[in-house]
């Protein structure tokens, strides 16, 4: 029977500012904005991939937080997905597209 131990995880400060623990956490982010943003359009990653001009396993690698989010990359992806990129660090997630008004 379980004690409760490993019930949450719990990440000490000093590693939170830690620029590793931070860049990671940007590719998750992001990561995750592509993807929701992809699935309220209702594509595949191979429609992302053809409408951003990437191939499909590069949109495969984005969506496993492997791949930096760079300017050039924020902005192709941004016009693909028809959509405003959206980041705040004071927030979480930090990243976002948002999809332009009707």
């Amino acid at each position: 029977m379980s004690s409760g131990y490993h019930t949450s995880w719990k990440v000490p400060s000093e590693h939170r500012e830690d620029p590793a623990y931070r860049a990671a956490g940007r590719r998750m982010d992001f990561a995750q904005a592509v993807y929701d943003r992809r699935s309220a359009l209702g594509w595949s990653t191979t429609e992302l991939a053809r409408r951003a001009k990437l191939s499909e396993e590069d949109v495969e690698a984005i969506e496993e937080s492997s791949v930096e989010p760079t300017l050039e990359l924020i902005e192709r992806l941004a016009t693909a997905l028809e959509a405003g990129a959206r980041i705040a660090p004071r927030s979480s997630p930090e990243f976002r597209f948002e999809g332009y008004a009707a």
